[in-house]
């Protein structure tokens, strides 16, 4: 799964030179991003253009009775988009890149109730996008609420240590055919298979990143001792 992510990247124009996400989307780093969070995203528009836009990280379907749906929807299973109803319309139409520079997941220790949180990333420290799906939904309200969510695939051999599902983070070159509003879905489907072992990295951090209250460079330094783990608790 994929329950908190960073994009904590110095150079904000890098952002904006990787990505089209335009200069009316606000931009800052972010190195605990959580579910409900606005996350900044590339959509495209009616002719398929590419356009930066903030999103609420939690998927609400157009049919939902109410926005509390999307709490249980930050993921969406790569192997059941076709069959998931809140799912199958945005694959087929709204596709979304969500840019980061890596994300968490937590290994149970043996004899410690705390979990360690490990900070994931490509190997080569490079900016990526998960794979996402976003919808609109304004049942009852006055104004759109606009939603994205993050396709999970199954882990590999390096994450499976951690847990057995993993976000999907497409290739560079697979980034516009994602958007493509012609691309055919069998060649959608081959790239959800998400990277390999080599080309990731996980490093074990501290417990700031436990807390959605810290954002800040905390949440990547080492772990510290024992005895200062409780500052966090």
């Amino acid at each position: 799964m994929c329950g908190r992510y960073s994009l904590a990247i110095p150079d904000l124009a890098q952002l904006r030179a990787r990505f089209p996400v335009g200069e009316s989307v606000a931009v800052q780093p972010h190195y605990n991003i959580a579910p409900s969070s606005e996350v900044i995203t590339v959509t495209t528009d009616r002719d398929g253009h590419p356009r930066g836009e903030l999103l609420r990280w939690g998927l609400v379907p157009s049919w939902a009775k109410t926005s509390s749906t999307g709490f249980k929807m930050i993921n969406a299973r790569a192997e059941t988009l076709l069959e998931r109803a809140a799912y199958r319309r945005p694959f087929e139409r709204f596709r979304c890149l969500i840019p980061a520079d890596g994300f968490y997941e937590w290994q149970a220790r043996p004899g410690e109730k705390r979990k360690q949180p490990f900070h994931i990333t490509r190997a080569d420290g490079e900016l990526f996008a998960f794979a996402g799906l976003w919808s609109v939904w304004h049942r009852g309200e006055p104004d759109e609420l606009r939603t994205c969510t993050i396709i999970t695939t199954a882990a590999n051999e390096r994450v499976a240590e951690l847990h057995d599902r993993m976000p999907v983070i497409l290739e560079p070159d697979s980034e516009a055919v994602w958007l493509a509003h012609d691309t055919p879905q069998d060649a959608l489907l081959t790239l959800l298979g998400g990277l390999r072992a080599e080309q990731m990295a996980l490093r074990p951090v501290g417990p700031a990143v436990n807390d959605v209250r810290y954002d800040g460079p905390e949440c990547l330094l080492d772990p510290p001792p024992p005895a200062q783990e409780s500052l966090f608790a």
